[in-house]
């Protein structure tokens, strides 16, 4: 779509429309669409879906009648394009489309985003000499031990099986956070604190610069499903992680307005890194790739603000 805008002879229209595109949602955001929106709003999914569309599409035009009235000032230009006589598409090019886009897909799949799903399960898991807070290693083996013994009441033993569980996830959940990724998680979350996001959707949303797609791969990465838990699906485990420290621990991480928050920072924020370099190359400059990354981002983190906070207090 960008490279498209070499047709448009006016340069500031072509920079204005350069700058806009980004706002319409790409099929690989559809992924994380999907995701949130089926595991927090499944009655109401596709009404939703279409909305953040239509949102982006607001965006974009609000956005491009700023810029022409602040940035680039100038008179419209006429624009005259010839266009082909269209027809119905036959089925068999409608089949050839779908596998040479489906294939193309797959290629993706196999290739960038599994050895960047691969890279950030890599960061999350080292390095394995971490200092824990507490004793974990003699805090199991010696409830291991007292459950192993057999004769204890099954009240007790199932007692002690919880408490033992609730160490393991303790001693896992300190393990991550002292990985590299939750090291890089924590130093950006002061930033998205205010728009109700943990370290674990930072990184995640650092991630989707590469390609929005790795987003959905991240998550599962971060939120590891529990093995002792009735389902291991990533979108039950979103439904019951809870923080675990702070002010807010033991509270959801994610509620109905975080989830809103975050599809529309997904929406608005830095397009991917293909976007960006093909802006710099049909801009011919570096100046208008930076400018969409820091105004794309600023305006995304406004945004999901605003809809965090505003519906935080309606919601009470």
């Amino acid at each position: 779509a960008i490279m498209s805008t070499r047709t448009i002879e006016n340069r500031n229209n072509r920079l204005v429309t350069m700058l806009i595109i980004p706002f319409m949602s790409c099929s690989a955001r559809l992924p994380v669409y999907i995701l949130i929106l089926g595991t927090f709003f499944p009655k109401s999914a596709g009404n939703l879906l279409f909305a953040i569309y239509f949102t982006g599409i607001l965006i974009a035009i609000g956005t491009a009648l700023l810029f022409k009235k602040t940035i680039f000032k100038t008179e419209d230009m006429p624009f005259v394009m010839e266009l082909p006589p269209y027809r119905m598409p036959t089925l068999r090019s409608t089949l050839l489309h779908m596998w040479h886009k489906g294939s193309q897909y797959l290629q993706k799949m196999g290739g960038v985003i599994l050895i960047a799903v691969i890279f950030v399960w890599a960061l999350g898991y080292y390095p394995r000499n971490v200092s824990y807070s507490k004793d974990y290693s003699a805090t199991t083996e010696q409830l291991t031990q007292a459950i192993s013994k057999g004769n204890l009441p099954k009240s007790t033993v199932d007692s002690l099986t919880h408490i033992l569980h609730q160490a393991e996830m303790e001693m896992e959940a300190e393990r991550q956070a002292n990985s590299y990724l939750g090291r890089i998680g924590k130093f950006i979350e002061p930033a998205i604190q205010p728009l109700g996001f943990d370290w674990k959707m930072g990184v995640s949303l650092l991630s989707g610069v590469a390609a929005k797609e790795i987003v959905v791969g991240t998550l599962g990465v971060l939120y590891q499903t529990d093995p002792d838990s009735n389902s291991n699906s990533l979108a039950e485990k979103l439904k019951t992680e809870t923080h675990q420290s702070g002010k807010l621990k033991g509270k959801p991480v994610f509620t109905k307005v975080t989830a809103m928050a975050f599809l529309i920072f997904i929406l608005v924020y830095f397009p991917c890194i293909a976007v960006i370099s093909a802006i710099k190359n049909e801009s011919g400059s570096w100046k208008w790739a930076i400018f969409t990354i820091i105004f794309t981002t600023s305006l995304a983190w406004v945004l999901a603000f605003m809809v965090y906070q505003i519906g935080n207090l309606i919601i009470g």
